[in-house]
């Protein structure tokens, strides 16, 4: 293979099996071992640039750790066609188009004429969108409208992918579970504008109306390395309906390897959620939903003088709580923050998303106040637990990554088996990235 070139901010070259130069540029290149050789690599202030120019450095992460390897020696990808790619060719052309922020299958299109990818990473060629799409309909048969004869077969494909999937991503992350890590679990919206399996219409705050997937995802908090993920139909937005993968995954590890708080929305704090870790002895920390228990609860507290200020303007309170429906009562941390009073007007007066604050105004303070209550396991001091719940927003940021550069958004097919097989595939990618 001849000469190649990544640009990044500034334009890359990277020369298999050349001899450096001497002089001054010779000083400036760096040698990389990749999973296609070793590699001279210089930077060149001339350039373009293009979205690939970090790959030598990635690739040479992926040979050192042998991560993608081993993803492509286990794939359960067995062509029995002599015209059919090979599986790194497969794995290969899907990595560098996650790598490349793409969205479509179609636009791979637009990295056949790289000459340098391929090598760099071992391959033999880039493959076509159609040849992807069918090396992951082999990874993922569909079981909609299945022949019962097919089924069996399909059912067995499916569970050896899983597998191969959840290895992939346990190795991924596993560094990271020997700290003190909080998992943080939440679900988001993919939206969908063709004809897919499991496009329903539900809860869409971004486009009402709107078919759509749920994705659910664990997150390992602050670091945002992705557990795991999963896709589910439009309207399987409660959190039951990750709840069964959920507690399959903290079984999967050994206690020393489990987190040391499960943290979620409103959504999670149900007894059905909270009675499942409860028995497994995992803490958690979840908000409730201002239903009319916890209004009461509010109510009765608000006027008490037992208040402790838990810093930047919150102050905490906690009791005990059973709201109908729960089999036993909880500890519940009730927060209050003051909200200008102008501020509180402008949200009376304008139509608000979501759940709205629980406001009561103290005429002997002077000030207005916003409620919100967190239920908890724990035993983490009532200082703590106000800025251990805020701290979850982070994993919004991570959704935006993911939806908006990695990908999240799109790879949609008709069937719902391939969409879910391509979210795990670049929430992989997103943690080799990430290390």
């Amino acid at each position: 293979m001849g000469e190649g070139e990544f640009k990044a901010n500034v334009m890359v070259s990277a020369v298999k099996g050349a001899r450096a130069e001497q002089g001054e540029a010779a000083r400036d290149e760096m040698g990389l071992t990749t999973p296609g050789g070793r590699y001279q690599v210089r930077w060149d202030d001339s350039g373009g640039a293009t979205t690939l120019g970090q790959l030598p450095f990635f690739a040479e992460f992926l040979e050192v750790t042998g991560v993608f390897e081993r993803w492509e020696r286990k794939c359960p990808m067995a062509y029995t066609s002599p015209n059919a790619p090979e599986t790194k060719d497969v794995l290969g052309t899907w990595l560098l188009s996650i790598l490349d922020g793409q969205s479509r299958y179609a636009h791979i299109t637009g990295l056949r004429g790289d000459g340098v990818a391929p090598g760099i990473l071992g391959m033999n060629k880039i493959v076509s969108d159609e040849s992807l799409r069918r090396g992951l309909a082999h990874l993922a048969p569909t079981l909609e409208r299945c022949p019962e004869a097919q089924r069996p077969a399909r059912e067995a494909q499916l569970a050896k992918t899983a597998n191969w999937m959840d290895q992939a991503l346990m190795e991924s992350v596993r560094e990271a579970l020997g700290t003190d890590w909080i998992l943080d679990t939440d679900a988001t919206i993919k939206l969908l504008y063709g004809h897919q399996d499991g496009a329903e219409v539900s809860y869409n705050p971004i486009k009402p109306g709107r078919p759509s997937h749920v994705i659910h995802t664990y997150w390992i908090a602050n670091v945002r390395l992705v557990l795991d993920a999963e896709v589910h139909n439009g309207k399987a937005h409660a959190a039951g309906h990750g709840l069964p993968r959920l507690i399959l995954l903290l079984k999967s590890l050994p206690a020393e390897q489990r987190p040391r708080l499960v943290r979620g929305d409103i959504a999670f704090g149900i007894d059905p959620v909270m009675g499942e870790l409860e028995q497994m002895a995992q803490a958690y920390l979840f908000k409730l939903k201002q239903t009319t228990g916890v209004k009461r609860l509010i109510e009765r507290l608000w006027r008490q003088n037992d208040w402790q200020d838990v810093g930047e303007g919150y102050h905490a309170v906690e009791t005990r709580l059973r709201l109908s429906g729960w089999e036993q009562d909880r500890r519940v941390v009730v927060i209050r923050r003051a909200v200008k009073q102008t501020l509180a007007v402008e949200k009376k007066a304008t139509k608000t998303k979501g759940q709205q604050t629980l406001q009561f105004a103290s005429i002997e303070l002077g000030k207005l106040w916003a409620y919100a209550v967190l239920v908890t396991n724990s035993a983490y001091a009532l200082s703590a637990i106000g800025q251990l719940y805020r701290d979850r927003a982070d994993c919004e940021n991570g959704f935006d990554e993911l939806k908006n550069q990695w990908g999240w958004g799109g790879y949609t097919t008709r069937d719902l088996e391939r969409c879910n097989l391509s979210a795990r595939a670049v929430a992989l990618v997103y943690n080799w990235w990430s290390w």
